[in-house]
């Protein structure tokens, strides 16, 4: 009999648990989902810690609410962005590091024996992908295409330099077919 109870409680508290896997960039924030519904429970105390979620609480605990007030946030980088009242409770972790990555538990402490929602989340980080910025260069031709330059500019070409590249000089008498103009103010 006693086993039977053991398997019973167990299954109770399995049904009420699951398990994300979430991949965040290193520098960037990143976050663990976390959600109930609000309109059957209204709002609930829930903790997050650094962890699988045990038989009761959290394992090392970085953020604890009670009743919709943040009770404990071991570090300024752990936010709750989501909006509470509609059962996000999702942990987002500022500027993320390299050591962010392992196993999170958030609890939600539904009333009643048992009811207890767990959600587990295993986060992996991975550098974030360097895409090349590309913006095409354009030109106007004397008949009126637009073309592409293919010549690469450095970070070190001046104005100068680059309208060279593309044909436009930069000495008035060039400009003005050879005439030499002065300006002169009053």
């Amino acid at each position: 009999m006693r086993g039977l109870c053991y398997l019973f409680l167990s299954v109770l508290t399995q049904a009420s648990s699951s398990t994300f896997k979430v991949i965040g960039f290193f520098g960037h924030n990143v976050t663990l989902p976390c959600r109930y519904d609000a309109k059957a429970h209204g709002v609930l105390s829930f903790c997050w810690g650094r962890a699988m979620v045990p038989a009761s609480k959290c394992s090392n605990t970085i953020l604890s609410s009670q009743d919709g007030a943040v009770l404990f946030k071991e570090s300024p980088r752990y936010q709750l962005l989501g909006r509470g009242t509609d059962g996000d409770v999702s942990l987002t972790i500022r500027d993320a590091q390299l050591s962010d990555a392992g196993v999170y538990g958030c609890r939600l402490e539904v009333p009643g024996w048992f009811n207890d929602k767990k959600v587990n989340t295993r986060l992996f980080m991975e550098e974030a992908p360097v895409e090349p910025t590309v913006t095409p260069d354009w030109t106007l031709t004397t008949d009126g295409r637009q073309e592409i330059l293919t010549t690469s500019l450095s970070e070190n070409d001046t104005v100068g330099d680059i309208l060279e590249i593309i044909g436009i000089s930069t000495e008035e008498e060039d400009f003005f077919n050879g005439e030499n103009f002065h300006v002169s103010t009053p």
